[in-house]
């Protein structure tokens, strides 16, 4: 997606932040909306559409990651989180919500700005995939109507959380997925559920594949990594 094009809201209550953030992506011509807490946010959001959210963690009142889990209920839009902690916990935690990135303070806005662009490219390529079928070893992935035609034209039954775990692999093709941002595209933080639910989802989709967990060539392993798919898109 071109600057310019993309609207941001940066929802940070520290204004000295806020407003650098805010001047810093407007100068390279993205639309940007400031936000003290979730309820400013949620009312630009009620009457102007975002590509991206750039959230701090530590709001007062309803926090970064409440803010998270609400707003991936309801879309795909972008969120980076952003936080002055360094622990591990708010990151799994919010990629776990749906968080698309974490940065930790004090940050390199350059560095922010880079995946600031690299998330909004793939945002939008996911609202075109998420409009088109693609093929891939004999199957026709339909992500409209959430079906999956195999190569004999029978229709393959996905769960919500198979149908998400394919999509978010088949819009990277070629890019190792590791288990928290598998993990990230079909689960919010539920009891019992941990970085190995992946593997087991992983080898329900393989079967459901037909694709050999011994040699795969549809979902490959990248050991210590995670998974990277691996077929040829059509």
């Amino acid at each position: 997606m071109q600057p310019g094009s993309a609207h941001i809201v940066i929802i940070e209550d520290d204004p000295v932040t806020r407003l650098a953030l805010a001047g810093y992506f407007e100068s390279f011509s993205y639309r940007v909306s400031e936000c003290s807490g979730a309820e400013q946010a949620e009312k630009v959001l009620a009457q102007d559409t975002a590509d991206l959210l750039i959230v701090d963690i530590n709001l007062p009142g309803k926090d970064g990651l409440e803010i998270t889990r609400e707003q991936r209920a309801r879309s795909e839009i972008g969120i980076i989180l952003l936080s002055g902690r360094t622990d591990d916990v708010d990151r799994i935690v919010g990629l776990e919500l749906g968080a698309d990135d974490y940065v930790c303070k004090p940050f390199n806005r350059r560095e922010l700005l880079a995946r600031a662009k690299n998330l909004l490219r793939r945002t939008a390529a996911m609202r075109q995939f998420a409009r088109r079928t693609v093929h891939f070893a004999g199957f026709s992935f339909d992500t409209a109507s959430r079906q999956l035609i195999g190569p004999e034209g029978e229709v393959i039954t996905l769960t919500q959380a198979e149908f998400k775990l394919l999509r978010a692999l088949v819009l990277n093709p070629g890019i190792i997925m590791d288990r928290d941002r598998l993990l990230a595209t079909f689960t919010h933080r539920q009891n019992g559920t941990n970085s190995r639910t992946i593997d087991v989802m992983i080898k329900r989709l393989r079967a459901k594949l037909g694709d050999d967990t011994r040699a795969p060539k549809i979902i490959e392993t990248s050991h210590g990594e995670g998974y990277v798919f691996t077929a040829q898109l059509s």
